[in-house]
């Protein structure tokens, strides 16, 4: 049994690691940190957790991670990157769940206003979609966690990106549950005023934009225009994007459908719906699953993508737990094929 630590253990993607990994048949949990709930319970804290876990949540050091295999980092960006230079010098393997290991140091900079303090170790950290870069996450000590959105958007795009059928310029419009914004208290998350509304947000730019057009720009290995336009929506969990994409005369809808089919056939949490169905966030919630459906509009130069993925879990924990299976040698899908969560 392989032993992890959960250092920033009491937001939302540290709750549901916990969640997750009690069930896990290879890993489980030695070490929950959390600075702010240090010597609390962590049931206190997560009360549908009180059952599964006894402990308390600890105060981080280096020696606290003695005799762990492998670190998941939920720490804020910036403060991450610290964490997983000193876990990954010890020997351990990490998967960092902030955004520190996801850019170039100067995108890290333009987007997140900071100066990376380990700029030689980011050209080794591949970034984490499993169904994109199975083989260098199997072989890496870290991983960059993807941000949700991006993992929702590439997963669509990919098959078109890696055929080199998708146009020059993507539209993404996603909606998003408030849970993506942690638990930190503020106005614009606050009930009275994410209820009975939606808004639009980062449209001048998004964090996630960089990820998501560096990604495609690697596998099209062409220059990509991204319009990316999250909106904040009245649920708790799941991310819907739908992506609109000009094709060429030749990727008829047969051959795109096609072309999706084969490209996750084999895929275990990667699931292409029937013609004439379209993913929605309730039928993904609590799994670390993602509903594609594809769409030609009418005129057949414009393909419409649909993903749908809980942003707790494809996009965060679940998929970090994927990518620690890779890195640990074990079954791809375990510990994650438990059921969704209903209504």
């Amino acid at each position: 049994m392989f032993k992890a630590a959960i250092v920033g253990a009491s937001g939302y993607t540290g709750a549901e690691l916990l969640r997750i990994l009690w069930g896990h048949p290879g890993i489980e949990v030695a070490v929950a940190t959390a600075k702010q709930y240090a010597g609390e319970p962590i049931g206190s804290l997560y009360p549908s957790l009180a059952m599964q876990y006894s402990g308390k949540f600890q105060e981080y050091s280096p020696e606290i991670l003695d005799g762990c295999d492998i670190v998941f980092c939920g720490l804020p960006h910036g403060q991450s990157m610290g964490v997983v230079s000193e876990a990954a010098a010890a020997g351990m393997k990490v998967v960092d769940l902030s955004a520190d290991f996801r850019l170039t140091a100067d995108e890290y900079q333009q987007w997140y206003g900071l100066e990376h303090a380990s700029p030689q170790m980011l050209k080794s950290v591949p970034y984490g979609i499993p169904e994109i870069n199975r083989d260098l996450i199997a072989a890496a000590q870290v991983v960059a966690n993807p941000g949700c959105f991006p993992t929702a958007s590439l997963l669509g795009l990919a098959p078109l990106a890696k055929a080199g059928v998708i146009g020059s310029r993507v539209i993404i419009d996603s909606k998003t549950g408030v849970s993506g914004a942690g638990r930190k208290l503020t106005l614009g998350t606050h009930y009275p005023q994410v209820a009975d509304n939606i808004l639009p947000y980062g449209v001048a730019g998004h964090r996630h934009l960089p990820e998501i057009w560096g990604e495609l720009e690697k596998l099209t290995g062409e220059e990509m225009e991204v319009v990316f336009t999250p909106h904040l929506a009245p649920m708790n969990r799941g991310i819907l994007s739908t992506m609109y994409v000009s094709v060429p005369e030749s990727a008829t809808p047969a051959a795109v459908r096609s072309l999706y089919d084969e490209a996750f056939l084999a895929e275990p949490f990667v699931h292409v719906l029937a013609e004439g169905k379209y993913p929605e966030t309730k039928a993904v919630q609590g799994t670390n699953n993602c509903h594609l459906a594809i769409e030609t509009a009418r005129g057949g130069m414009t393909l419409v993508v649909m993903a749908a993925i809980d942003n707790l879990v494809k996009g965060a924990s679940g998929q970090a737990i994927q990518n620690a299976n890779l890195m640990l040698g074990l079954e791809e899908t375990s510990g994650l094929e438990g059921p969704g969560l209903f209504p």
